[in-house]
């Protein structure tokens, strides 16, 4: 074991991320994005949504009234079962709309709720179509959002249609010539009046517009702030729940599990038949001729030294093989293995490990060929004279791995700022490998380095 002292700054404190001052807003950005803001595509968007679920919303409500309720009533009769199970299952038709209204008016990322599955027959056809929770939290949507949609929405498209008509009063009462005759009988020239308050001068016009201006530029700022309202509800149950992505995690663990060993399988088969399996053929057929030879009464000792050869040969490939599957360095434990692989690194490594606990042996045969395979990338990819792993507890009940090198980075797929990405290639696989055993894996790698992985695995294994 080592202090951790020795260890590179960045496995153990990485850098905070620095805010930009530039982006703390200003008086005169708000005023810019407050007058700009009924001219912005969003704002548009946003109001055509509100209008397209005004309607889906007062359809919803005739289809829960006369689908939901009409198949509730026939299900009093063996007909209405089925009825009202596919009356449940629509909802999943209306939790798409939604979706793809959000996604394409709202750009709000919205995943795909888990598929329906339904057990064979029709009476699995039924249980399943009455058991399925996404269905249920759709049509609960359908009644929050119909409220959200239809009343709130009323009154705010009804807003919009006032200001509107406020800022284009002086239009229509100039082309009108609008006559109001009050009490007294004496005529004004207004098409509004509060009260005893008459619009009938330009002054008093202009003024009134000027209000019906001023919440055109407040309006979009309503309405994104029902639009939040709608995105947040979608959110809540039109996407896959925590269980779903837990059991999504698992199937994919599950899957990633099954491929690598189908994988390590197939490696092994083939290095079996075409090395091995090769070689003692090849042993056997010289065993075979020296027989001959000396049946013949000849000199078989070349023959006998190849064969012996050979043997030694395809024991040696036998050892690398073993140790592909379960080193044997890993029956002392993860560092004494990690040591093993640093010492036969083509490039400087500097191996600090601090396990208080010692893992499982999956987990450590995890690590064991995951640090194996960052080593091969840095020597093969990284452009790097050093190297550093480091094996560190990360809280009381998992390790962390970290490997860094001082090369050119770039292990990254970029997609935004510097350092930033997806893994891909052998990271991805080492990703899968990780999340098989409810692991984490981190990549920081900007370019021109240094590069930093990091797998986060549990002590004990899933659990």
């Amino acid at each position: 074991m080592s202090d951790t002292a020795a260890l590179p700054s960045i496995l153990l404190d990485p850098p905070a991320p620095q805010s930009d001052p530039g982006s703390r807003p200003t008086p005169e950005s708000v005023l810019r994005t407050f007058l700009v803001t009924p001219f912005r595509a969003r704002t548009w968007k946003e109001f055509a949504y509100l209008i397209i679920v005004f309607g889906l919303g007062c359809a919803a409500a005739v289809y829960l009234f006369l689908g939901i309720g009409g198949s509730l009533y026939l299900s009093v009769f063996v007909v209405g079962i089925p009825v009202l199970a596919a009356m449940i299952l629509g909802g999943r038709v209306w939790g798409r709309i939604h979706r793809v209204l959000g996604a394409v008016l709202l750009d709000a990322a919205l995943p795909e709720p888990p598929p329906f599955t339904f057990r064979p027959g029709p009476i699995g056809w039924l249980r399943s179509a009455f058991t399925d929770r996404t269905s249920y939290r759709a049509l609960l949507f359908l009644v929050l959002d119909g409220l959200l949609g239809v009343v709130i929405g009323y009154g705010v498209l009804t807003a919009v249609a006032v200001t509107g008509f406020v800022a284009l009063s002086p239009i229509p009462w100039a082309l009108m010539d609008p006559v109001n005759v009050d009490e007294r009988g004496v005529s004004h020239r207004s098409m509004i009046q509060f009260g005893d308050y008459y619009l009938d001068t330009w002054p008093r016009v202009l003024a009134f517009a000027a209000l019906g201006v001023l919440g055109c530029f407040l309006l979009p700022w309503l309405i994104r702030g029902v639009c939040v309202l709608h995105r947040a509800l979608a959110l809540w149950l039109l996407t896959p729940t925590a269980r779903d992505l837990e059991l999504a995690g698992l199937r994919e663990s599950r899957r990633a599990a099954v491929d690598d060993s189908t994988a390590t399988l197939r490696r092994l088969e083939r290095d079996l038949h075409d090395g091995t399996q090769a070689r003692l053929v090849s042993i056997a057929m010289m065993l075979g001729r020296a027989e001959e030879r000396i049946a013949a009464g000849g000199d078989a000792a070349e023959l006998i030294a190849q064969a012996r050869a050979g043997s030694k040969e395809a024991l040696t490939e036998l050892r690398e093989l073993v140790r592909g599957i379960h080193p044997p360095a890993l029956e002392l434990g993860l560092e004494p293995a990690l040591e093993t692989l640093a010492a036969r690194c083509a490039l400087p490594v500097e191996l600090r490990v601090l396990l208080p606990l010692r893992p499982s042996p999956a987990i450590e045969a995890i690590a064991y060929f995951s640090v194996a395979e960052l080593l091969t990338n840095v020597v093969k990819h990284a452009a790097a004279n050093r190297i550093w792993v480091a094996v560190l507890p990360a809280g009381t009940d998992a390790l962390a791995v970290s490997v860094r090198d001082n090369g050119q980075g770039g292990a990254l797929q970029p997609v935004g700022g510097p350092g930033e990405g997806v893994v891909v290639g052998g990271l991805s696989g080492l990703a899968q490998r990780a999340r098989a055993v409810d692991g984490t894996l981190t990549v920081v790698s900007p370019i021109c380095g240094p590069t930093v992985v990091t797998l986060v695995l549990p002590l004990a294994g899933p659990q």
